[in-house]
């Protein structure tokens, strides 16, 4: 791990680590792709005493982009199924939370790796120099260093995502955006945060003997 590295980790640690602040939250945005499967046959529905049975066999549909934002300090969290994640998808994702979502807030941090859409650009090439730039002035990215995706929150949130909903067989982007729904309704109204524990000093512990000056 080189000192870039390091240094990143270090800042997303602390980022995460700062008192919870309504006016400037921190965001962590991540996205997932997804491969529709239809089922071939009727799967047999769940019955009292007995789980529910699907055949082996299925038909393969469209891929999928999932993006999943979460702020951990809130339990709160936005997820949009898109056909793509080009930088378009990214840039209206991002915008919507911008003046949806945060509209109250004076700065939302983001939390995000190093996807080649996930840079200021995207939001030029999408909406012009200046709806990009009022956008941009109410976001602040912070990288993960590479191969440091683990640091990001929304890699947990889409760990459990995968296991309570999109992890079963999602037969199109209508089915998908359904259960996406009532996952996130759930998930949002029963608030469940994520308590950061990870500190830079357990960080060095751990990882200090792979730094290199």
């Amino acid at each position: 791990m080189n000192p870039e590295y390091v240094e990143r980790m270090h800042g997303i640690i602390d980022l995460c680590l700062e008192p919870y602040d309504p006016k400037r939250p921190k965001v962590g945005i991540d996205e997932k792709s997804l491969q529709l499967l239809k089922d071939t046959r009727e799967p047999i529905p769940i019955k009292p005493g007995s789980s529910g049975k699907y055949d082996y066999e299925y038909k393969r549909n469209k891929t999928a982009n999932i993006f999943v934002a979460v702020e951990p300090d809130a339990g709160r969290r936005k997820t949009k199924a898109t056909k793509n994640r080009k930088k378009d998808d990214f840039a209206h994702f991002v915008k919507e939370l911008v003046d949806e979502d945060y509209k109250d807030a004076e700065l939302v941090r983001i939390i995000l790796d190093n996807l080649n859409t996930h840079f200021e650009s995207s939001f030029y090439e999408t909406f012009g120099k200046e709806e990009a730039e009022r956008i941009l002035s109410k976001i602040e990215f912070h990288y993960t260093p590479k191969h440091g995706s683990w640091l990001n929150v929304a890699e947990l949130e889409i760990n459990v995502m995968q296991s309570q909903c999109t992890g079963r067989r999602m037969k199109d982007m209508e089915f998908l955006v359904k259960e996406l729904k009532a996952w996130t309704k759930r998930r949002n109204d029963e608030k469940r945060k994520i308590n950061w524990r990870f500190t830079k000093e357990k960080a060095d512990e751990k990882l200090g003997r792979h730094y290199v000056a």
